[in-house]
């Protein structure tokens, strides 16, 4: 009989890689966003993401002679997991947005996995909270404080409801990720897990935007920037982070997979610095070390490195 995956291992280089990865792909969903919901309500943008998403994502499935139209496919969970993971959470942070910077969204994203630690050590056998665990998320949430800075806390009176927004869909991540858990037990493999996930929140969001915003109705009609930030909003940012997230979810755990929230508004900077001529300055420096504090306490490679062979 094969062993049960152990959630609180520390990750491979191999894991960390696509933790990275997945970070780069989903702090670019910020960005486009951003540009989306300029021109379009937050609920269109969340269905023209899951509704394209999904239409690539059952397109691979079909290529590859699978689909999700089959007796024992688990829709109850796929809308589940839709609703925690994607309705919730991208209509509370695209709406934030439109009251708040994608920066700012991004770094209070990042209190995820401190959600994270508290959810799995109350709903889950084998997440317990630890010691490294609290005080790595406190270091990297210090982290996220060092990278907001004095200067956008003056900025916060106009956004209040846009901050906790984001703060109840990291709560939301939270949940998501320990229900995902489920899918490596019930045999669903990461490509149907993203596109049950995505078809079902496409399925729920849909009569939603047409009774509360009638896109339709938009005008001007949006430009060849929306429709860009939009397909790479569906392609990028969630069918292939997807992918990258039920596989991850279902070798290491809801904890361990979390930790990409914190490392999102450091992809952030750097994009921003090697492509947007932004300058790097010192307490962004220091954010990021902290931020890789965290990491190190949550994960536990360091800690094992140096403890003293019993």
């Amino acid at each position: 009989m094969a062993r049960p995956p152990c959630y609180g291992r520390v990750m491979t280089l191999r894991e960390w890689s696509l933790l990275l990865s997945l970070s780069a792909l989903w702090g670019g969903s910020f960005f486009f966003a951003k540009i989306a919901v300029a021109e379009l309500g937050p609920l269109t943008v969340v269905l023209g993401r899951v509704a394209l998403a999904a239409v690539c994502l059952n397109t691979v499935l079909a290529l590859g002679g699978r689909s999700l139209m089959r007796e024992n496919a688990p829709w109850s969970a796929f809308f589940v997991m839709g609703t925690l993971n994607n309705l919730v959470p991208f209509a509370l942070i695209f709406w934030a947005q439109t009251h708040i910077a994608s920066s700012l969204a991004s770094i209070l994203n990042a209190t995820t996995p401190l959600f994270t630690v508290i959810v799995a050590h109350l709903l889950t056998p084998d997440e317990k909270m630890t010691g490294g665990k609290v005080a790595g998320a406190l270091a990297g949430l210090a982290g996220v404080a060092v990278l907001v800075g004095p200067d956008a806390l003056r900025a916060f009176d106009a956004g209040v409801w846009g901050e906790l927004a984001c703060l109840a869909a990291a709560l939301s991540y939270a949940f998501a990720g320990i229900y995902g858990r489920r899918f490596k037990a019930m045999r669903v493999a990461p490509l149907e897990a993203a596109a049950g996930q995505v078809t079902a929140t496409s399925i729920l969001i849909l009569p939603i935007v047409l009774v509360f915003e009638a896109p339709w109705n938009a005008t001007p009609w949006p430009g060849l920037e929306t429709w860009g930030a939009l397909i790479g909003l569906a392609v990028l940012s969630t069918a292939l982070a997807y992918v990258l997230y039920f596989r991850i979810l279902a070798t290491v755990g809801a904890t361990n997979l979390l930790l990409v929230t914190f490392l999102i508004p450091v992809t952030a900077i750097l994009l921003g610095t090697a492509f947007l001529g932004e300058r790097l300055e010192v307490r962004q420096v220091a954010g990021m070390a902290l931020i890789a504090l965290g990491l190190a306490a949550i994960d536990g490679r360091a800690a094992a490195a140096i403890r003293p062979a019993k």
